[in-house]
C-alpha cells in the first residue's frame, strides 16, 4: 500500500546514529566529535558495572558517575544530577541504560544544554525522540524540545545480548507502541509510516528469534533495528490514547513502564481501529487477521509478555481513578475518547481479556 498524502510536513532531528556489535567501545571518539572533555556518565543503580565500564572506555575524559537514575524521571533526582554535573564541569552526558537513564540524561540537558551521547541497553526508543517524560508529585507530565534531543546514538548488539527475555519483550512491545501510535498520528508524513511498519516488521521477524536463542547477535542487531525505527517515529508525530493511557497509569499508580505499554497497547490499538481501520491495516497485514488488536494481543500473548494490569499491581478500585486521569483533559485521539469507553478498555486489560472490536 501507499501511504502518499496529498498534504504533510515532514521533520528530522539531526541524530548521528552508529550500529554495530561492539561500537560502544568508540565513545570516547564520539564524546572527542562532539568537542566534548568532561563526561559524565550516567545509569541506573544496577547497572553500576556499566557505568565503571565506560569510564575505562572514555579514560581521562571520565569526570564521574550518576548511577541514581530511575523510572520515570522524577524531578527530585533530575535536580541531584544536574547538580552533580555543574558541580564537576561536565560538558557531555554519557547515558547508558534503558528509558529511565535517557530521560535522566535529558533532563540534566533541558537543564543544562548539554550534549547528549546515549547507549541504549533496551528498546525503548527515547533515545531517537526530543521528548521528555518527569514525573513529580503522582503527576507524569511530558514536553518536546530540541534541547533534550540527543546528538548522538550508538546501537550495541551486545549491550542487549543479556537482557533477560521477560525485558526484552515488554521493552520490544514499548518500542511497538510508538509506531503502531504513529500509523494515525495526524502529523504523519509518509517517511514516518514507512518507518513504522518496517519497525514492526522488524520485531515481528526478531522478537521470537531472540527468544529461541536470546544471545543470537544478528537477531538482537535487528531488534535494535527496530527500536531506532520505532523511536524515530515518536520523535516525528504526535501520540494518541495509548501513551496517554500508560503515562496516567505510570505517573498517577507507579505502574512499570515497559510492562504497562506491552498490556495495553493491543487494547488501544483495537480501540482505535474502530474509528481508522484503513491507517491500522498494515498491523493487521503483519500480525494476522483483520483486527490489529487483536493480532498485538496474540503477538504479545505468544511471546510471553504479561496480559494483565493486575499483574503488574493495579487495584480493581483504581480503575475509576483511572479512567477519570485518563480523560480529565481533553487529548487528540482519532477516536472520541469518553470516560465510559475509556473505562471498559482499562477494564478489559486489568483483567487480561482480549480486546474486544468495537
Amino acid at each position: 500500500m501507499s501511504f502518499f498524502r496529498d498534504a504533510f510536513t515532514a521533520r528530522s532531528a539531526a541524530v548521528r546514529v552508529r550500529f554495530g556489535a561492539g561500537v560502544r567501545r568508540a565513545v570516547a571518539d564520539e564524546i572527542d566529535a562532539l568537542g566534548a572533555r568532561r563526561a559524565l556518565i550516567l545509569t541506573t543503580p544496577h547497572q553500576a558495572a556499566t557505568a565503571d565500564e565506560f569510564a575505562a572506555c572514555c579514560g581521562a575524559r571520565t569526570a564521574g558517575r550518576f548511577t541514581g537514575a530511575a523510572m520515570h524521571t522524577p524531578v527530585d533526582i533530575s535536580e541531584a544530577a544536574t547538580a552533580y554535573a555543574r558541580e564537576i564541569g561536565a560538558d557531555v552526558l554519557v547515558a547508558v541504560g534503558g528509558g529511565s537513564t535517557t530521560g535522566l540524561g535529558k533532563a540534566i540537558a533541558l537543564r543544562t544544554d548539554l550534549p547528549q551521547i546515549v547507549v541504549p541497553t533496551t528498546y525503548a526508543g527515547s533515545e531517537a525522540t526530543g521528548i521528555l517524560g518527569q514525573t513529580e508529585n503522582g503527576v507524569k507530565t511530558t514536553l518536546t524540545s530540541p534541547a533534550v534531543q540527543p546528538e548522538v546514538i550508538l546501537y550495541d548488539a551486545e549491550l542487549v545480548a543479556t537482557l533477560p527475555v521477560g525485558l526484552t519483550v515488554t521493552s520490544a512491545l514499548n518500542a511497538m507502541a510508538h509506531a503502531a501510535e504513529g500509523l494515525y498520528a495526524r502529523d504523519r508524513s509518509p517517511l514516518s509510516s514507512l518507518m513504522a511498519v518496517e519497525g514492526l516488521r522488524a520485531f515481528r521477524d526478531s522478537l521470537p528469534a531472540v527468544i529461541a536463542a536470546p544471545a543470537d547477535l544478528p537477531a538482537r542487531s535487528e531488534t535494535l533495528y527496530g527500536a531506532w525505527l520505532c523511536g524515530t517515529v515518536l520523535g516525528q508525530v504526535g501520540m494518541a490514547l495509548h501513551h496517554k493511557l500508560c503515562h496516567t497509569l505510570g505517573g498517577s499508580f507507579d505502574l512499570p513502564h515497559a510492562e504497562t505499554h506491552a498490556v495495553v497497547l493491543p487494547h488501544a490499538i483495537a480501540f482505535n481501529a474502530a474509528a481508522v481501520p484503513d491507517l491500522l491495516a498494515p498491523v493487521a497485514e503483519l500480525f494476522g487477521g483483520d483486527d490489529p488488536g487483536l493480532g498485538l494481543w496474540r503477538f504479545a500473548r505468544e511471546s510471553g509478555a504479561p496480559m494483565a494490569l493486575r499483574d503488574l499491581g493495579l487495584a480493581e478500585a483504581d480503575l475509576d481513578r483511572a479512567a477519570d486521569l485518563a480523560t480529565a483533559n481533553p487529548y487528540w485521539n482519532p477516536r472520541p475518547v469518553t470516560r465510559e469507553g475509556i473505562r471498559k478498555l482499562l477494564r478489559a486489560a486489568w483483567a487480561g481479556d482480549a480486546p474486544a472490536a468495537d
